[in-house]
């Protein structure tokens, strides 16, 4: 009887082992697949639902944005998507300006750190539209846009180049910045983690004219979840 209450208990601790070892209790759920358009204005409302904010887990600690649906539903969508299905995993903020910016989302940054040619210029593999917010809207300290290719005039602010050149790039202010036009669509605003992102915009950097952090700031995961955001740090 002991001998066989001894192989019970051996055949439990070799069964426990090797369903550690195959994952079982803690598979990961499979990722959608991203996306090769931006999303349709009837599918927007749909892909935000449950899409409140956005934590970004970076190598430099976390930050929480509260996501802004209404003031670019297209571009938010569109940056839910390409986050839920694991699109931003591994990429840099590729371009750091103290007192200015942090930009993130070129995916050649997944593979090189570096300062290369052509940095800054990777997509998700298509471009849309840009969501002009409101004339006189100012962009603040934590607020977090889309980056695009657009130029305009310095003078009269006239643009000067096609506007559909949202992709996936984006940006965060690291500082009040009045003089920035409203040519940018609006993500929403940094509520909590603020220490995070100070500290990704104080990292040395080449300097310009590409400004890559010399220690790279890797976007671990982007999370959507959903409920009540964090208060304002």
């Amino acid at each position: 009887m002991r001998r066989q209450r001894a192989r019970r208990h051996l055949l439990l601790l070799t069964a426990a082992v090797l369903l550690a070892g195959c994952g079982i209790g803690g598979t990961p759920t499979p990722k959608p697949a991203c996306p090769t358009a931006a999303p349709a204005a009837d599918e927007a409302a749909t892909i935000m639902e449950g899409a409140d904010r956005a934590v970004v887990v970076t190598s430099k600690g976390d930050f929480t944005i509260e996501l802004e649906g209404e003031a670019a539903p297209i571009a938010v969508a569109n940056f839910v998507g390409l986050a839920r299905c694991g699109f931003y995993d591994g990429i840099t903020f590729h371009r750091v300006v103290p007192g200015f910016v942090a930009q993130a989302g070129d995916p050649q940054t997944r593979d090189n750190h570096d300062d290369f040619e052509g940095l800054g210029s990777g997509s998700p593999g298509y471009r849309f539209e840009v969501e002009f917010p409101p004339e006189g809207t100012t962009y603040e300290r934590y607020m977090v846009a889309m980056a695009n290719a657009i130029q305009y005039d310095q003078a009269t602010g006239e643009i000067t180049s096609p506007t559909d050149s949202n992709g996936s790039q984006f940006f965060v202010m690291l500082d009040d910045v009045p003089a920035l036009r409203p040519y940018y669509s609006v993500l929403g605003r940094v509520t909590g983690g603020t220490d995070a992102l100070d500290a990704i915009g104080q990292v040395p950097t080449t300097g310009p004219p590409r400004d890559v952090p010399l220690d790279p700031v890797v976007i671990e995961a982007i999370r959507i979840e959903a409920g009540p955001v964090e208060s304002p740090a």
